[in-house]
């Protein structure tokens, strides 16, 4: 098999920026469930942000820390339980949707995202 190339050499393929990518709106097809996140816990490890499928996860860039959890983005989050299993100090429980969100948590995102 002379003549393969280390992959460092191969060419992209398949690649998409996320400027381009469509971004259709997921949150309809929750699962009965949504995720709250209790700030007061939240380490800003951004794990949930990492393993999250739906990027729904919302976060700021704080200037003296640097990116920040801010909290979900309904438009996109299934309720597929990623980001309360991946986080390390249970700062994100997973409550039935029609759950009224205390003030201490964080769940909806700007009404005017698209």
């Amino acid at each position: 098999m002379s003549g393969l190339r280390p992959w460092q050499e191969l060419s992209p393929g398949g690649t998409i920026r996320p400027t381009d990518a469509e971004k259709p709106k997921t949150g309809s097809w929750r699962t009965g469930i949504k995720p709250l996140a209790d700030l007061s816990k939240c380490t800003n490890c951004l794990l949930c942000w990492l393993y999250c499928p739906d990027s729904a996860i919302l976060i700021e860039d704080v200037a003296e820390s640097g990116p920040a959890f801010v909290g979900f983005d309904d438009y996109f989050c299934k309720g597929c339980e990623v980001c309360a299993a991946v986080c390390p100090v249970g700062a994100i429980e997973m409550v039935p949707e029609e759950t009224e969100t205390p003030e201490r948590w964080v769940m909806r995102s700007d009404e005017s995202a698209s």
